[in-house]
């Protein structure tokens, strides 16, 4: 194997392993709790070893005695206790008062602490800096401290970098005491409007890289969106939702009360715009939807997330979609990859 050697934990599909794949780096080890998601790694990191547990149960000492040096730990623990969502959950703990949340991340650093890794690359939700969560970024913080790493971190959003999708996530980097703070990349792309004399592109959008394959196919007749609504969702314009059939917005026969649904409820692509964050749990009336009234395929959802029409998932339509869904996007983790190689190793 050649590169700088990886380990990978919550791989999911790998998007995070792509990036870094891409910048130079090399997955040695990854790791997910679902088996569906460890047979897509299997196809795609053929020389990666594929290890499906729970973190909890990992032996990091023996990745360590197998790959003495490890130039970083790669992954995001899940975050639901970290999301907008968990808000609404009364039932349910937020960040790490949740189980599962102090689970996660307090093994990744278990692994941190065990590989002694030149660089880490921590992600999640950018929930993760609500004031609620405070604690959680305080552990992050403290933990780096007390493992001899130097932290910086950012909330970025993902068109920012050419990703045809505004998906806001939070990204941290530890790098150890010896290397000078690690700074982020700058920011490639802009939302049209604030574009002016600047030097910036404008944001790739979706009609962008779902044009060349935006022709009807026969099984589109059996992807008809919205569900009971299907026939609202048609009146709907692109770039629009559910707040479309609203007395706020003139309707003339509103059917919905103002912010009484989730935002994604209704929602449909506009291709002059980028496409909205892409969920992992599919729905009948959650959007994105394609401007065409029908739920997304699979490619399309790989193209919005940069991942390359041919890579491999496992699983039947749903289960891919959670896949695609849950995943960071390749291009945005290559920029930061990038970054980081430059950052250590000087290239």
């Amino acid at each position: 194997m050649v590169g700088k050697k990886i380990v990978s934990l919550f791989s999911g599909a790998g998007g995070i392993d792509l990036g870094f794949d891409a910048a130079g780096f090399n997955t040695v080890f990854a790791s997910d709790i679902w088996p569906i998601a460890c047979k897509t790694l299997e196809q795609n990191f053929p020389d990666a070893k594929i290890v499906c547990e729970s973190v909890e149960k990992l032996d990091f000492q023996s990745i360590k005695k197998e790959h003495p040096k490890i130039a970083g730990v790669v992954g995001g623990p899940p975050c639901p206790p970290f999301s907008k969502s968990r808000f609404y959950r009364t039932e349910k703990q937020r960040g790490l008062d949740d189980a599962d949340g102090f689970l996660t991340v307090s093994n990744y650093f278990r692994a941190v602490e065990v590989l002694e890794p030149e660089f880490f690359f921590f992600e999640n939700v950018h929930g993760f800096v609500y004031k609620p969560h405070k604690s959680a970024l305080e552990y992050l913080k403290e933990e780096s401290k007390r493992l001899g790493y130097k932290v910086s971190f950012k909330v970025l959003n993902a068109a920012d970098f050419g990703v045809p999708q505004t998906r806001e996530r939070f990204i941290c980097i530890g790098v150890k005491e010896k290397y000078d703070d690690f700074i982020f990349p700058e920011q490639t792309h802009i939302k049209p409007e604030k574009l002016n004399n600047s030097m910036l592109l404008p944001w790739v959008t979706a009609g962008d890289v779902l044009s060349d394959i935006d022709f009807d196919l026969p099984e589109d007749e059996k992807m008809k969106a919205g569900s009971k609504d299907h026939e609202l969702l048609k009146q709907i314009p692109p770039g629009d939702n559910y707040l479309y059939f609203t007395e706020q917005r003139g309707h003339p026969s509103p059917k919905f009360k103002w912010r009484s649904r989730y935002w994604s409820f209704l929602l449909k692509l506009s291709p002059s715009r980028p496409s909205w964050t892409i969920q992992a749990s599919f729905s009948n009336n959650m959007g994105p939807f394609h401007w065409k009234n029908r739920f997304l395929r699979i490619q399309e959802v790989k193209r919005i997330q940069t991942f390359d029409d041919c890579y491999y998932l496992e699983g039947a339509f749903k289960d891919q979609w959670r896949q695609i869904g849950n995943a960071v996007p390749p291009l945005l983790v290559k920029k930061i990859a990038k970054r980081i190689n430059g950052h250590i190793y000087g290239e």
